[in-house]
């Protein structure tokens, strides 16, 4: 979320720019080689129990170019039959994705690299113009062997959020039909979206027949944004069925507060829902961060969460979620990054984005890769920030 660094950048200066490296633990052992993985990710259904998260390593990608475009703003990833999948968070073009080679032991990352970059383009096969999309969360659906992402748009401008289908060339296939309290609202500030604050988490859904998306932010109608006090500040996550392309299920998961108040004499404080990731029915994973501006160290906490929407009221008809009466989704904290931040590149928790299952560890266990967006570094240095951890079951 881009508004987070620009807002910070206004109104602080850093004393003394950190020198960020690029590192990785070495390791001898094998890797395990997801480019020649002869056996296709299991679907996230067979990861139906989680009872902790265990931190294996970090690995900071270099700033660099591909045919001379600047690769950053990893805003979501996914891995599917030996492939890793990364969006790219960009509003100006070429508007694009990437595909990585990303490969780890039980130990440590062996290698990581950002092999190819894809131009996304319209239904007609042109390439997307400045604003049509801002891109946030990538999956790629091994059922029709087709990409999905979501786009937050830009509310301030009028530019409606999207969930659109591309082909692995990045052509648009299609365009799903979102809920009309999506769509941007400019003709007042009561109800609708708030600006950089909508379509950020996408999952694919745990039987394969749709998609969920995820808002940063309650919508404006539904609640106020999020405080270092406790606030009533409901977002909403929606099923889309991918054949009619329509929504059909929805409800409401609670935001934390804000973890730290802003300081230095700054004010900029905001948490949000940046990830899902549906591993059993009605089960999540959920990437929940915070920032606060004025912290040499970034200012973020981040935190994976577990929800359960299994009694969660379908939402989906109700007009604002303000004293309504209705059942939100349980979550349970499953990893707080404050735990391994002594163990990060410059004790640096960024602004991590996106996540995704990995593939297996030689034991049989599952993996989780959680990736940052720097943004570029374009206003202060920040990191491409790759981590994995072992599943326990």
């Amino acid at each position: 979320m881009r508004v987070i660094i620009i807002q910070m950048f206004r109104k602080i200066f850093f004393i003394g720019i950190l020198c960020y490296s690029c590192s990785s633990n070495n390791n001898n052992e094998s890797e395990i080689n997801t480019d020649n993985d002869p056996t296709p990710t299991p679907p996230v259904s067979e990861q139906n129990t989680i009872s902790a998260l265990e931190f294996i390593d970090e690995f900071v990608i270099p700033n660099q170019e591909i045919d001379g475009i600047p690769i950053g703003g990893f805003s979501g990833i996914d891995y599917q039959n030996g492939k890793w999948y990364i969006i790219c968070d960009t509003s100006t073009p070429p508007i694009r994705y990437y595909e990585a080679d990303i490969a780890y032991n039980k130990d440590a990352f062996t290698s990581v690299s950002i092999s190819t970059m894809i131009e996304i383009k319209d239904n007609a096969g042109v390439p997307l113009t400045q604003g049509i999309v801002d891109p946030e969360s990538i999956r790629f659906d091994s059922k029709t062997n087709t990409i999905v992402y979501s786009s937050e748009g830009s509310i301030t401008n009028g530019v409606d959020p999207a969930v659109l289908e591309i082909s692995p060339e990045g052509n648009q296939i299609k365009s799903f039909t979102l809920p009309n309290n999506f769509k941007a609202n400019t003709l007042d500030d009561s109800s609708g979206p708030r600006h950089n604050g909508v379509l950020e988490g996408l999952s694919l859904s745990f039987d394969s027949t749709g998609y969920w998306v995820s808002f940063e932010l309650p919508l404006i109608e539904d609640g106020p944004e999020p405080t270092t006090t406790d606030t009533d500040s409901p977002v909403r996550i929606t099923f889309i069925n991918k054949t009619s392309g329509i929504a059909e299920r929805q409800f409401a998961y609670e935001l934390d507060p804000v973890t730290r108040a802003a300081a230095l004499g700054t004010t900029f404080e905001v948490n949000g829902l940046v990830e899902i990731i549906e591993y059993d029915e009605n089960k999540f994973l959920a990437l929940e961060r915070s920032f606060s501006s004025g912290y040499i160290d970034g200012g973020n906490t981040v935190k994976i969460y577990q929800v359960d929407a299994t009694n969660a009221t379908n939402t989906l008809a109700t007009e604002t979620l303000k004293g309504d009466m209705y059942t939100k989704a349980t979550k349970t904290l499953l990893f707080n990054f404050e735990t391994i931040r002594n163990q990060l590149t410059n004790n640096t928790v960024d602004n991590l984005e996106g996540f995704t299952f990995g593939p297996k560890l030689e034991d049989g266990s599952r993996t989780v890769v959680v990736i940052s967006d720097n943004n570029f570094n374009s206003f202060i240095p920040q990191l491409n920030q790759v981590i994995v951890f072992k599943v326990v079951p």
